[in-house]
């Protein structure tokens, strides 16, 4: 929620309006990289004309930059706190022999507020990469992944697997060459709050959990699953990558 509200303002500070859809669909990427995604959109292209007579260019695009950071550094910590079931998914994972690596479309200092917020609460990855250290060639590009796997020693992409909740996660996980888990509850695609997420009936979660998921797998995605509690509970069925990945097309939201 915090990168979206922080998107939203920084280009109504421009005259721009976009919609939270338009938003969520770069997420996930490098901020500057999203910005300039959504620079690119035939809706804010033609704002853009009518708002100052010329296109966008690479100073716009760090000028929204700025107001960016400035909205995201304001609620950061508010909006980085646990999903219930993490802390007990990743007990679960690390019992069965899981390393925990990270990638993130946050900078480095983004990720130190968040990361600080989910050590309080309980939770830290092994290993974090964030695109600083690659480069600044964040999602799509696997070189996070890459680098999390130099660190772990991985001698084969056949022993990772990537979990993320935004399509460039997906596409990360594919163009790196591993297998690549969706998680539907939270997500940007799903794009709800935890409160409005948990104020559907059970038939409306479902469904929308359903529509996520398709929307997922048309992007790439291998699995879909609903949060990290099933995930654990799927990786505790086939502990063995390559006979996940042999029965992948058997899975679905359950």
């Amino acid at each position: 929620m915090a990168p979206v509200q922080a998107f939203k303002g920084a280009f109504e500070n421009k005259g721009i309006n976009l919609s939270y859809e338009e938003i969520r669909k770069p997420m996930g990427m490098l901020k500057l990289d999203h910005i300039k995604q959504l620079l690119a959109l035939e809706t804010v292209k033609q704002q853009w004309l009518e708002q100052f007579g010329e296109a966008s260019n690479e100073a716009t695009a760090l000028s929204i930059y700025q107001d960016f950071e400035k909205y995201l550094f304001a609620d950061l910590a508010e909006h980085s706190h646990l999903k219930p079931e993490t802390k007990q998914a990743i007990r679960k994972i690390k019992q069965l022999g899981f390393n925990i690596g990270t990638t993130t479309g946050y900078t480095q200092e983004m990720m130190a507020v968040v990361a600080e917020t989910a050590k309080i609460e309980g939770y830290h990855p092994d290993y974090l990469v964030t695109p600083d250290e690659v480069g600044s060639l964040g999602r799509p590009y696997p070189y996070m992944i890459y680098q999390n796997m130099r660190h772990f020693q991985n001698r084969s992409v056949r022993e990772v697997i990537k979990v993320g909740d935004t399509f460039s996660d997906i596409q990360e996980g594919k163009n790196a060459g591993v297998l690549s888990i969706a998680v539907t509850e939270g997500s940007s695609v799903m794009g709800l709050s935890f409160d409005e997420y948990k104020q559907l009936s059970k038939d409306e979660m479902d469904h929308l959990n359903q529509q996520t998921a398709d929307k997922f797998y048309q992007q790439g995605a291998d699995l879909c699953v609903k949060n990290l509690l099933e995930l654990a509970e799927l990786l505790q069925e086939h502990t063995a990558i390559p006979q996940l990945i042999k029965q992948k097309n058997k899975f679905a939201i359950s």
